[in-house]
C-alpha cells in the first residue's frame, strides 16, 4: 500500500466531477492507498468545497469526515519555504511529515519540482498510468 497525498485540486475534481481523481479516492477508500493529510490541508479543502463547488455544510462535513476516517492525519513540525505560494509549502510540509511516496496534484508550481525530498510529484494521469 502506497502512502499518497492528494492535493486540494485533485480532491475538488474527485468530489465535484468524478473521473480519474475519483477513481484514486475510491481506491484509497477501498484500502489500495493510504492517504495523508494535515489539519491545514483539510481546512483548505473545506473552504474550497464551499467556495468553488458550492457544497452545503452537510456535504462538506461528510467529505472531511470521510477523509479523516481513511487518512493518516499528521501535524507537520516545521514550516518550509520552497514555493512562491505559501499554500503549496503547506502541501509539501504535510507530504514530508507524512512520509508520502507521491504527491498527486495539478498545481504547476508543485509539478515543476518533479520531486521533493524523495517524494514524486505527479499529475493524476501519471499516477493512474503508473
Amino acid at each position: 500500500m502506497s502512502r499518497i497525498l492528494l492535493d486540494t485540486d485533485v480532491l475538488v475534481s474527485a468530489y465535484g466531477f468524478g473521473g480519474k481523481p475519483f477513481e484514486i479516492l475510491e481506491a484509497a477508500i477501498d484500502g489500495a492507498h493510504e492517504l495523508v493529510f494535515s489539519p491545514p490541508l483539510l481546512a483548505e479543502l473545506a473552504r474550497v468545497l464551499y467556495d468553488v463547488l458550492g457544497m452545503d455544510d452537510a456535504h462538506v462535513r461528510a467529505a472531511i469526515d470521510q477523509l479523516i476516517r481513511i487518512s493518516d492525519i499528521v501535524e507537520p513540525p516545521k514550516e518550509l519555504s520552497v514555493c512562491r505560494d505559501p499554500a503549496d509549502d503547506r502541501v509539501l510540509e504535510c507530504a514530508v511529515a507524512g512520509g508520502v511516496e507521491m504527491l498527486v496534484t495539478g498545481d504547476e508550481d508543485l509539478l515543476v519540482l518533479g520531486e521533493y525530498r524523495g517524494i514524486r510529484i505527479v499529475r493524476v494521469r501519471e499516477f493512474v498510468t503508473g
